[in-house]
């Protein structure tokens, strides 16, 4: 008899085991409204998060400036995410974790809203500012939110729910942004994205039941999270990965309508591809982490390591960018399975939120690192180069995995 989809997500990201029973995240009945209520946010925070990359060439020539200082959006973002995290964390560590998630998709929305009436560079930067702490505070404590929404044998099926939210967001955000961005305008994107991010915050008042702080917090968490040797190795990991893929993202679109050269609706098409195939690599990578972590978190750099080369090599020919653009999809598609099974779940399950800040801080550190190196990249020497990037950082974190990283039980 086959597993159902569900059991198969379940072995493949909990081992109940791991969890202490009478842990204080425990909850005797699910509350799978408010679950997807975190699948909305987080459908409106990777939205919102990365749209720019879609609409990047008009944005920039709008506000008259290089595509390569349009691309620091999404770095200002990733720097006050990274920021944001602990001391959201610490600033409300005495409030209703329900009101903290309101707080930051009301955040969302003004985000959004300010980047849609954007009419210079700082104004945008204002806009990707308000984004971050609203990224910083709501990713920090979704993972610990849901481990106390369900019972610990559903938190599996919980955090695929969540995680639905991203893949979605993979699948429509970029082609809809271009989309909307070449019939009405780059900053309907924004507007839609307002209003998508205002539905997540009514379905969230309605569903959310009151959730007091239960863990002590102190700013010194994260780092005593991280003393913990299999969060060392993830960390590192994440780095090298989350930098190579967000060193060139932004410039994806930029990449196609020059190098192949695709034309304007071709390319929302090829994002359409690329997010489709990212769900297949979240339930792929669900898969892969029943039965190892170590195949997990090293195919996906690995397959971004063989797409970057691709464009590099081939890049000229219409159909094998976009099917490396798609493969590229796919995989980073499955690294959000493996990095909430290593980090959180796993590594640190009974420091719950304080390994949630910790991946927050990394993972943000990361894009702001990728995305201002990409940045310079482009407009020093072409964009080119950040592929050349993308494909040395994700094939050492190919070795390190192999070489450091977790076995089936870490």
């Amino acid at each position: 008899m086959t597993e159902s989809a569900t059991d198969l997500v379940d072995a493949a990201l909990f081992d109940r085991d791991r969890l202490d029973p009478e842990s204080p995240y425990q909850r005797s009945g699910p509350a799978w409204g408010a679950i997807i209520s975190l699948s909305f946010g987080t459908f409106g925070l990777v939205t919102a998060e990365f749209l720019p990359a879609s609409v990047l060439t008009p944005l920039a020539h709008d506000l008259r400036i290089t595509t390569g200082t349009a691309g620091q959006a999404l770095t200002a973002t990733a720097i006050v995410a990274a920021i944001s995290a602990p001391i959201i964390a610490i600033v409300t560590k005495r409030l209703d974790r329900r009101v903290v998630i309101w707080a930051m998709t009301l955040l969302l929305i003004l985000s959004n809203v300010l980047a849609e009436v954007a009419g210079s560079l700082p104004v945008l930067l204002a806009a990707r500012v308000v984004l971050g702490i609203s990224l910083g505070g709501f990713w920090s404590i979704s993972a610990a939110l849901a481990m106390r929404l369900v019972p610990s044998h559903l938190m599996p099926r919980a955090m695929s729910i969540i995680l639905t939210g991203v893949s979605v967001a993979s699948v429509c955000a970029a082609p809809i942004g271009a989309y909307v961005g070449d019939i009405w305008g780059w900053r309907a994107s924004f507007k839609v994205a307002a209003i998508v991010s205002a539905v997540a915050l009514l379905v969230q008042l309605v569903t959310i039941p009151p959730l007091p702080p239960i863990e002590v917090r102190r700013f010194r968490s994260p780092l005593d999270v991280a003393k913990n040797p299999t969060m060392k190795v993830a960390v590192l990991v994440v780095l090298l990965v989350a930098s190579a893929h967000f060193a060139s993202f932004a410039y994806i679109r930029a990449f196609l309508e020059s190098v192949p050269p695709l034309d304007k609706k071709s390319i929302p098409l090829v994002f359409l591809a690329s997010g489709t195939a990212g769900v297949f690599g979240n339930l792929a990578g669900a898969f892969l982490t029943k039965h190892s972590l170590k195949a997990v978190a090293a195919l996906p750099p690995l397959l971004i390591a063989v797409a970057a080369v691709s464009l590099l090599t081939m890049g000229a020919s219409a159909l094998t960018s976009a099917i490396a653009v798609a493969v590229w999809g796919f995989a980073f598609g499955a690294v959000p399975v493996g990095l909430q099974t290593w980090m959180v779940l796993r590594a640190a399950p009974k420091q719950a939120e304080s390994a949630g800040v910790l991946m927050v801080i990394t993972f943000q550190v990361a894009i702001a690192a990728g995305t201002t190196f990409g940045g310079l990249l482009v407009d020093h020497t072409g964009i080119a180069s950040v592929f050349v990037y993308s494909a040395v950082a994700t094939f050492l974190a190919v070795l390190t995995v192999f070489l450091l990283g977790p076995n089936r039980k870490t």
